[in-house]
């Protein structure tokens, strides 16, 4: 968990002002969910690993006895817990005011969640999540609509030529069932191949085999794997998304996903579709039911974002199934990466005056600037001016200007 500094502060709200602003011109509202959950809620088998991660409340009124009887039932020691991520959160949001909401909803949700991880350098135990959701809508539009609002936020910071990695949690399901891994060693194989861009194929099927998964099943997918290909560049659509799958890929997942591309290229107004199908993209939240997806500039080699769809997880809550899909911004990648160009700063001024100068005459100066838009800092006149205009400029001031008792005008000079 960290400090941000002022400097970094403003920089962190700049991004978070463009991220609000084209995902609002896409036709989304913001909400907002509190910081703690219920315990259930949090620990219902739907967060993955990052259940394991929960920051926990005690609950309030337990003495040392009760503690020490409850030690082995967090559960039973714990009724709240710190969201880890805004996904479960939302999912609650919703059963709790649909009524109030209309059929699809798009939402918003930007804030910090919490997980007890090891502290390393990008991994925290406190960020900011930058969502948007749609609920109420099980067709491909949904998925275009968040692909083409978030591609478009990602372009307005700077980093053009963002692309999306896309599969399907169907077609994972169907591609392992070809190979003849039983529905029981799934979990376990696809955290396995999850690492195939790690470990590489020998690795993969390595690991599967000590794992104990059927070896006929892995002898057939270190054969596919390993199975010739041509150099030959295949554009998303369906050429390139059958020649990536086994023979005889379900038409019906083929189709949803060659959909979702032409949808995104109309958003988009481009004839070349920002997507790349990616078979083996798995994505570890156990909530995702259809497509998965995730955010690739070609400046990084990590995600920027990613989400997928979750149809199922509502109806925990509800009682009855309503469709989902969801997107998540990297923020904190994302704050690193954008440039000092793209900032766009503002007009800030710092006024150095000398001691004597009467508080009417500063507040007088300082009121005016105020007045054409400009963001004013008075400072006292220190021994060492220097010191005190770099860190102005750090502090993001563009100019400066000195203020002498009984001065008419200021003379404003650039702080570079």
């Amino acid at each position: 968990m960290r400090d941000i500094l002022p400097a970094d502060k403003a920089r962190r709200e700049r991004v978070l002002s463009v991220i609000r602003d084209r995902y609002r011109s896409h036709g989304f509202d913001e909400i907002e969910t509190p910081a703690l959950e219920e315990y259930s809620r949090l620990h219902a088998g739907i967060g993955g690993d990052n259940e394991k991660l929960a920051y926990n409340v005690l609950r309030r009124g337990l003495d040392a006895q009760a503690i020490r009887e409850a030690a082995e039932d967090q559960g039973v020691l714990a009724d709240l817990g710190l969201r880890y991520d805004l996904t479960v959160p939302l999912a609650r949001f919703y059963a709790s005011n649909r009524g109030q909401l209309p059929g699809v909803f798009r939402a918003i949700q930007i804030g910090p969640v919490w997980r007890a991880e090891r502290p390393q350098k990008g991994r925290y135990r406190q960020f900011v999540q930058c969502d948007i959701d749609i609920i109420g809508d099980d067709s491909s539009r949904a998925e275009a609509e968040l692909m083409v609002a978030s591609l478009d936020a990602v372009d307005a910071l700077g980093l053009e030529g963002a692309t999306v990695r896309i599969n399907d949690r169907r077609a994972l399901d169907w591609m392992l069932d070809s190979f003849g891994f039983t529905a029981d060693e799934r979990p376990g194989v696809l955290i396995t191949i999850d690492k195939l861009d790690k470990i590489g194929p020998e690795g993969v099927a390595t690991e599967l085999r000590e794992r104990g998964a059927a070896a006929s099943a892995v002898d057939a997918f270190e054969e596919f794997l390993r199975r010739p290909q041509t150099m030959e560049y295949n554009p998303f659509g369906e050429r390139q998304i059958r020649k990536a799958l086994p023979e005889n890929a379900p038409d019906e997942i083929v189709g949803h996903l060659v959909g979702i591309g032409e949808a995104v290229a109309a958003g988009r107004g481009a004839t070349d579709i920002p997507l790349v199908f990616d078979p083996f993209l798995v994505r570890g939240m156990g909530y995702y039911t259809g497509t998965i997806f995730e955010l690739a500039h070609p400046s990084v080699s990590y995600s920027l974002g990613g989400g997928g769809r979750y149809d199922g997880m509502i109806g925990r809550f509800l009682g009855q199934q309503v469709p989902a899909v969801g997107f998540s911004l990297g923020f904190e990648r994302l704050v690193d990466l954008v440039t000092a160009g793209a900032d766009a700063a503002e007009r800030a001024v710092v006024l150095i005056h000398d001691a004597d100068v009467p508080v009417v005459e500063l507040v007088t100066h300082k009121a005016a600037l105020v007045a054409t838009g400009a963001r004013v800092r008075l400072e006292r006149r220190t021994k060492n001016v220097k010191a005190l205009l770099e860190r102005s400029a750090a502090d993001g001031y563009t100019e400066f200007a000195t203020v002498s008792a009984g001065a008419s005008q200021l003379e404003l000079k650039p702080l570079s």
